[in-house]
């Protein structure tokens, strides 16, 4: 019997993405997992996160793509300075 988690899984692999999401402690078949591509995604989550602060970001009030861009652009250099 197949899981959720295998499918989905499957699915991902034939879309071209790598998963990086661990397996469960008490599975069966573990499969092996990049330990510094998973800490990178966590970096990632966290960023956004940080960038939903911006409330304009993700109400998005900006109706250009070019005055969006900008400003997600302000709000990344204001993270990094901060």
């Amino acid at each position: 019997m197949v899981s959720k988690g295998d499918e989905t899984r499957q699915l991902a692999l034939d879309l071209g993405f790598i998963p990086v999401v661990p397996p469960k402690r008490n599975r069966l078949e573990p499969w092996e997992n990049d330990r510094k591509m998973y800490k990178r995604r966590n970096e990632v989550g966290r960023l956004f996160r940080r960038l939903k602060g911006f409330r304009r970001i993700f109400s998005r009030f900006e109706k250009l793509d070019v005055m969006f861009l900008a400003f997600i652009n302000f709000a990344l250099i204001v993270d990094g300075l901060g």
